[in-house]
């Protein structure tokens, strides 16, 4: 096995090794990479750039063509000859330095091996991985012959993140310089810091997206019926566009066929299932477009250039990660400052009723399930399959000792009777809407569905300088009430006098005024 040796500073490459292997995410590079790279006396570098499908998220903020952008000019500037191989990610595997070799073979026909290749790296957890196959490894920022801890790539990342500009001192040129002319600058700290998406590029790690996306086109086509007589043609945004089925039955429509279809997806796995749909041309408009952005984080789209914003299923996604009405409004006036005047903004979501403070008696069946002495704690611990599986064993009554354990906006609840609670109207309907949620309940119970009321929406909407039209209306669905509900639960006030079920839903019709 040939073996990188060190001599008075300088990392000789045995005559039979040719290759310096480089993985890493490789988001920004340092000053200091190139310094110690050409100490490399011979050799081609092989970047192997992991989350390479990645772009927008906290981990991976910078999109892989960019990164390849500013490894190339790295390269032409420190006159290293290199080799960038994107690696698309995978679940964690002790496997992972076999499979980006592999990845490695498939792309250029080289097949490394130790007795050619230097593995730099300094993540230890990985470098073990190549050692464990017999590569020698240069520490690069962990070679303890270093006089000084050179400060690692993320870390530096993060100083941009945070306003620090010294990060221009320690980056590469090449890095400044990519990042300056695609402006990615803004786009780090927009996504680094973004209070509501996860690391992942999700609002939770715990959605099952499969069933998700299943349940949304489903959805779909009733959505699509409530609003077209709403949508303006021109430029039609779905912000939260899911897996674009909305969008898919706008394509349809005649009257939109020179209109500009945009989705806005924030969760990368549905973004990515919106750019393979257009890709496999599902959509006749030539004029489809996706982004992976979130709304809140900055504008996407110019003050006055939308005709039609579509959201569905998305403010309370907004109020229950963000900071509840502060977010709302903040993402509201991001909406109408990007409306034309005469423009629209729909909005078919869930809804509070009016009076979701008022106290009422709840009851609530014990006879379709298990009735445990409490709520268990430890859920987050379990598998989404055995969370399932619990959760669905429990009766009504006792799923709602579950669903206030796990509720991330805390309520109070009194036992009055066999199955009968005295609670909030809101924090009862927030239950009954969700009670049947098994698939992903770590994440519905993140979610808060009774907010605001139409009476509180309506405010916020004029508060921003929106019109309602008189479609805007509290809806209520009788198919849940009907169907998952009333089964299982009636509703009275402190008196016993029974009471009509609340609203659910809203669907607000809000029109920027012309002269606005």
């Amino acid at each position: 096995m040939g073996l990188a040796r060190r001599h008075h500073g300088v990392i000789t490459i045995h005559s039979s090794q040719r290759f310096v292997l480089f993985p890493g995410r490789h988001h920004l590079l340092t000053r200091f990479q190139a310094e110690y790279l050409s100490r490399f006396e011979a050799g081609t570098i092989v970047w192997a750039v992991t989350s390479a499908n990645h772009e927008n998220t906290k981990r991976n903020p910078v999109p892989y063509h960019r990164r390849e952008a500013a490894i190339e000019r790295f390269s032409l500037l420190g006159g290293l000859r290199s080799l960038v191989v994107p690696i698309f990610d995978a679940a964690p595997t002790d496997a992972f330095a076999e499979v980006t070799l592999k990845t490695i073979a498939v792309a250029t026909g080289l097949d490394l091996t130790p007795a050619d290749t230097v593995v730099a790296c300094s993540t230890p957890e990985v470098a073990a991985l190549y050692q464990r196959l017999g590569f020698p490894i240069a520490p690069v920022e962990a070679d303890p012959t270093l006089r000084t801890t050179p400060e690692r790539p993320w870390d530096v990342l993060l100083r941009l993140a945070a306003g620090d500009e010294t990060w221009r001192k320690l980056a590469h040129p090449a890095t400044v310089d990519v990042y300056e002319r695609y402006r990615l600058v803004d786009t780090v700290r927009t996504v680094v810091n973004d209070p509501l998406v996860g690391a992942e590029g999700g609002l939770t790690a715990t959605r099952d997206y499969r069933t998700y996306v299943e349940a949304f086109a489903d959805a779909a086509e009733r959505k699509w019926a409530a609003v077209r007589r709403h949508v303006q043609p021109g430029r039609i945004v779905d912000i939260g566009c899911g897996a674009g089925a909305v969008l898919e039955l706008a394509d349809r429509e005649p009257g939109l066929h020179e209109s500009d279809l945009i989705g806005v997806e924030v969760a990368r796995h549905l973004y990515s299932e919106c750019v393979h749909k257009k890709a496999q041309g599902v959509f006749r408009n030539a004029n489809v477009y996706f982004y992976q952005r979130n709304v809140l984080g900055g504008a996407i789209f110019a003050d006055r250039s939308v005709e039609t914003t579509l959201t569905f299923a998305l403010t309370h996604e907004i109020w229950s990660y963000g900071r509840q009405r502060e977010s709302l409004l903040r993402f509201a006036r991001r909406i109408f400052d990007h409306t034309a005047p005469g423009g629209v903004w729909i909005n078919s979501d869930v809804c509070g009723p009016d009076d979701r403070r008022r106290e009422v008696i709840l009851l609530l069946s014990t006879a379709d399930g298990d009735n445990p002495a409490g709520a268990r704690p430890d859920l987050a611990g379990l598998s989404s399959e055995q969370v399932k599986v619990y959760v669905e064993s429990l009766s009504t009554r006792a799923r709602l000792d579950q669903f206030a354990a796990d509720f991330a906006f805390p309520f109070t609840f009194e036992a009055v009777g066999d199955g009968a609670v005295r609670i909030e109207l809101g924090a009862a309907m927030d239950f009954l809407t969700r009670k049947d949620y098994v698939d992903n309940w770590l994440s519905e119970t993140r979610e808060q569905f009774c907010g605001l009321s139409f009476a509180e929406w309506s405010e916020l909407l004029t508060e921003v300088g929106f019109e309602l039209d008189p479609a805007s209306a509290p809806i209520r669905n009788d198919w849940i009430i009907e169907n998952r509900i009333a089964p299982v639960a009636s509703l009275t006030d402190l008196d016993g006098r029974p009471l009509d079920w609340p609203v659910t839903h809203l669907l607000a019709v809000a029109r920027r005024p012309r002269n606005g």
